[in-house]
C-alpha cells in the first residue's frame, strides 16, 4: 500500500463516518447503504486520479515488505518504463 492508496482508503472511511453522523442510520440495511455511498465517493476519486496519472493506484505489493530506504532507492533508479517493484528478501537479524 503506497501513500495514495492509503489516502483513498482514509477518504472512504472519513466520508462514511461523516454520512453516518449526519444521517444516523438505525438499522443494518441503512448503515450498509451509507457505507456503500462512502466507498463510492472514494472509488470515484481514485478512478479520476488513476486516469490523470495514467497508472493504477492499488497494487499487490505490501508496502511494509520493503523498508522505506530500499523503496526510495528503487524509485530513484526506476526508468520511464513501467517497472514493478521487486520484492527484496530481507535477512532477519
Amino acid at each position: 500500500m503506497d501513500d495514495l492508496e492509503l489516502i483513498f482508503t482514509m477518504l472512504g472511511k472519513s466520508v462514511t463516518k461523516e454520512l453516518t453522523i449526519k444521517e444516523d442510520p438505525n438499522d443494518f440495511p441503512k448503515t450498509k447503504k451509507v457505507a456503500n455511498r462512502g466507498g463510492k465517493v472514494a472509488g470515484t476519486a481514485r478512478k479520476v486520479t488513476e486516469k490523470e496519472l495514467g497508472r493504477k493506484i492499488s497494487n499487490k505489493d505490501n508496502y511494509l515488505k520493503i523498508p522505506e530506504k530500499q523503496k526510495r532507492l528503487l524509485k530513484s533508479s526506476k526508468t520511464k518504463k513501467k517497472v514493478k517493484y521487486k520484492i527484496l528478501k530481507i535477512k532477519k537479524k
